[in-house]
């Protein structure tokens, strides 16, 4: 979960933009502070808290951007940062960005936001989807019954931002209160007479534990709630859970859904629009349980042919021998000499290991190229509403490896770049999750840069060796993923979400979520490509290198059946992957690979640990325990692969 601390405020009050999946509260942070946050059609993608200052109506703010979130019982680590955000601070405002076209479902969270006693503005935002829908909503009639400032937006138009700068100041808690029946409000009543006086929402904790939500006691203790008051709570709770007979929980909701349905027809209107014929066909293609699958593969096949051969192909051989090779490194590298009298320096900056010779350029050569056109399809996808529906048309296949439709996209990215494909799995609701995926990616998805080259080395064979890879690595795929999805402690999320209407994406917010992402990409992966670049530099300065490859060439001749020559190359593969494909591709050049050998040696080599880069940023991102469990399970389970290959085939004298 992120780390949520205190921020010294002093005299700039917090206003907390919250909101369902999907609202565009990342487009009115923006629009609010100047400072543009990722825009994104697809639930969870602001996992990490945004936050700015900015000045309007003669008052200074310190603007929070919280991930969405259905409801303020967290099921996943990200909405129960949002409630924490939302817990931390006594005196705040919260901005409820509203989908006004869904509007009963969105006013849910509203009634929670109210019983939490918070100073609340409510936004309706994405209006003009609602109109276009037949949905007119009276803001005014809606103010009146709920007691808040409301006001409708069209916040990548700037449409209604003025006035809601204007209301922003003016935010007051709402009156408002759901009826939830005689009993249950008797039930209420009584566990807010045990709570502190000075709680300011004692409402909806009494709901919430009515609930069972098993995360609020520590909500409730970091704001002073003892715990013989919590037990008695939770006593009480417990008691009415059993004389109710029923759910409680169940019947919170359906209330509330009940209270939502009539405010609807008290403050719509709602007249039939035909959808627009041309967006309406294209939803259906891209969902149809027929024509879903093809249109999905033309679209990773289109991906593929963008990042993988322009980005990963053309762009990384122009900038990596042009640019680096051709310019940078030798002026580099002729400074260096001629200045530096000290060899260990020397060595360090612009050496085999060097952090020039390597680090930055595998940084800013390599992998930029393939995360800038990544994050140009990625910005295209998001923004025409089709990764939601991407995800819902392979949700049931990737739900029998324990994950569902949303790892699709780490899994794309992972094909142009593994080391930012592991920073993408943050999307996925679970740890458990985000354990399996990141397992998955470590194992049997081979990154662009390593790709190219085991295409022509099996490519030079035949196609049938070709699919005998592949077929090998989707059964590995479905029995690691399915095996671990058992064996791996913890819950998965359920697959919810709203598909946004098909749109043409606009080139400025591309744009401008493709300089946020790059940004990303210069602060969280740049610093590792270094780090792990200096690592093997140590590595190499003490000749450690060369004894690490000296004790796997046994393994590589006895159990994989390859010339000793191919350890160096899996060596090699761990600090770059192209280059130990290259590797094994030179020895197959020379003659000294069999076409058993080619196969055997390309699935170990795909299989094997991931790069240096991407091992890094998996401690960062699952920790170190973690990290290193997996990278020596893969590299086990590498080399046990390999050799069962090598002896079914030689055992059974099959070919190849």
């Amino acid at each position: 979960m992120a780390d949520i601390t205190k921020i010294d405020l002093k005299d700039k009050l917090p206003l907390i933009l919250a909101g369902n999946p999907n609202v565009g509260k990342s487009v009115v942070f923006g629009l609010l502070t100047d400072t543009y946050a990722t825009v994104s059609n697809y639930p969870g993608t602001t996992v990490e808290v945004t936050s700015a200052v900015s000045s309007f109506a003669r008052h200074q703010y310190h603007v929070i951007d919280t991930p969405g979130i259905n409801s303020l019982i967290p099921y996943s680590e990200d909405e129960q940062v949002t409630r924490d955000i939302l817990c931390q601070y006594r005196e705040r405002i919260v901005l409820h960005v509203f989908d006004t076209k869904n509007f009963v479902n969105n006013l849910l969270l509203t009634f929670q936001l109210i019983e939490m006693g918070l100073l609340l503005v409510l936004e309706l935002n994405m209006y003009d989807e609602a109109l276009s829908r037949g949905i007119k909503i009276d803001a005014e009639k809606l103010t009146k019954v709920l007691g808040i400032g409301v006001v409708a937006t069209i916040a990548t138009e700037k449409t209604g931002l003025n006035k809601l700068l204007e209301e922003i100041p003016k935010a007051r808690s709402s009156p408002f209160k759901v009826n939830y029946g005689e009993k249950i409000e008797n039930i209420i009543a009584e566990i807010c007479s045990l709570l502190p006086q000075e709680l300011g929402s004692k409402r909806l904790a009494a709901l919430l534990f009515l609930s069972n939500d098993v995360t609020l006691k520590k909500c409730l203790k970091r704001q002073g709630v003892s715990d013989d008051v919590l037990q008695k709570v939770e006593i009480t709770a417990q008691e009415a859970r059993k004389r109710f007979g029923r759910s409680l929980k169940s019947t919170i909701i359906q209330r509330r859904h009940d209270a939502a349905k009539e405010i609807f027809n008290k403050v719509s209107s709602v007249t039939f629009v035909p959808q627009l014929s041309a967006s309406n066909f294209i939803h259906k293609i891209m969902v149809s349980p027929v024509w879903g699958f093809p249109f999905a593969a033309l679209v990773m096949y289109l991906t593929y042919l963008f990042v993988g051969k322009f980005g990963a192909g053309f762009l990384v051989d122009f900038i990596e021998e042009k640019i680096f090779n051709g310019a940078i490194n030798p002026i580099v590298t002729n400074v260096v000499d001629k200045f530096i009298p000290f060899v260990f320096v020397r060595e360090m900056l612009v050496g085999e290991y060097g952090l020039v010779t390597m680090a930055l350029t595998y940084a800013f050569a390599i992998i930029f190229p393939i995360v800038t056109t990544f994050f140009i399809v990625f910005g295209i996808l998001e923004d025409s509403g089709y990764l939601p529906r991407l995800a819902a048309v392979v949700n049931r296949a990737f739900k029998l490896i324990g994950l569902h439709g949303k790892a699709v996209l780490p899994f794309i990215l992972g094909l142009g770049c593994g080391t930012m494909a592991v920073l993408t799995t943050r999307i996925l609701e679970t740890k458990k999750e985000r354990i399996i995926a990141t397992l998955l990616l470590a194992m049997v998805i081979p990154c662009s840069a390593q790709l190219g080259v085991i295409l022509g080395m099996l490519g030079a064979i035949s196609v049938k060796i070709i699919l005998i890879w592949l077929m090998i690595l989707f059964f590995i795929l479905g029995l690691i993923g399915y095996l671990a999805s058992k064996l791996i402690r913890g819950e998965t999320s359920e697959f919810i979400m709203e598909l946004p209407p098909v749109r043409l994406p606009l080139m400025s917010n591309i744009l401008n979520k493709v300089k946020a992402r790059l940004f990303w990409y210069l602060k969280e992966a740049v610093p590792l490509f270094v780090l792990g670049t200096f690592l093997l530099f140590i590595l190499n300065w003490f000749n450690l290198l060369g004894v690490v490859i000296e004790f796997c060439a046994p393994v590589v001749v006895d159990i994989l059946g390859l010339p000793a020559k191919a350890a160096e190359a899996f060596i090699i593969g761990f600090l770059r992957r192209d280059y130990g494909a290259a590797g094994l591709y030179a020895l197959q050049r020379q003659g000294l690979l069999t076409n058993l050998q080619v196969l055997v040696s390309v699935l170990t080599m795909t299989l094997l640990v991931p790069c240096v880069a991407q091992f890094f940023v998996m401690m960062k991102e699952r920790g170190i325990k973690i990290a290193i469990f997996i990278f020596v399970f893969v590299l086990f389970f590498a080399v046990f692969a390999g050799g069962v290959v090598n002896f079914i085939f030689q055992h059974f004298q099959l070919s190849v």
